[in-house]
C-alpha cells in the first residue's frame, strides 16, 4: 500500500555529516508526521527527529543542534541533515510515516526498511 524508501547513509568519520532522505508512494491520501527512528546494536529503537505536516518538529535531545529534519509535502520526502556525527549516532536509521491511506480511514504507521549509519571515531 504504502512504500518508504531510504537513502543516504554510510560510513562517517566522527565530526561529518550525512544527509538521509525517505521518499513515501503508494496509497497515500495524507501524511501526517514523518520522521527518523534509529537502533543501534543490542538496544531499542529510538525516536530521533520526527516532523508534523504543519512543520512542527521534534528532537532527541542528544541529538538537538546537530540533526535538521525537514520535508517536502508536495514529494511526501522526508530529510534528516546530520552533521557533526559522533560514534554514538552509529545504527540503522529508519523512516516512519503516519499515514492516511484514504479519505476518512484512520491514520496508520509505515516503516522503511532502513538505512545504516556508522560513524568511526
Amino acid at each position: 500500500q504504502v512504500q518508504l524508501v531510504e537513502s543516504g547513509g554510510g560510513l562517517v568519520q566522527a565530526g561529518g555529516s550525512l544527509r538521509l532522505s525517505c521518499a513515501a508512494s503508494g496509497s497515500i491520501f495524507s501524511i501526517y508526521t514523518m520522521g527518523w527512528y534509529r537502533q543501534a546494536p543490542g538496544k531499542q529503537r529510538e525516536l530521533v527527529a520526527a516532523i508534523t505536516k504543519p512543520g512542527i518538529t521534534n528532537y532527541l535531545d542528544s541529538v538537538k543542534g546537530r540533526f535538521t529534519i525537514s520535508r517536502d509535502n508536495a514529494k511526501n520526502t522526508v530529510y534528516l541533515q546530520m552533521n557533526s556525527l559522533k560514534p554514538e549516532d552509529t545504527g540503522v536509521y529508519y523512516c516512519n510515516a503516519t499515514v492516511q491511506t484514504n479519505w476518512g480511514t484512520s491514520y496508520r504507521d509505515f516503516w522503511g526498511q532502513g538505512t545504516q549509519v556508522i560513524v568511526s571515531s
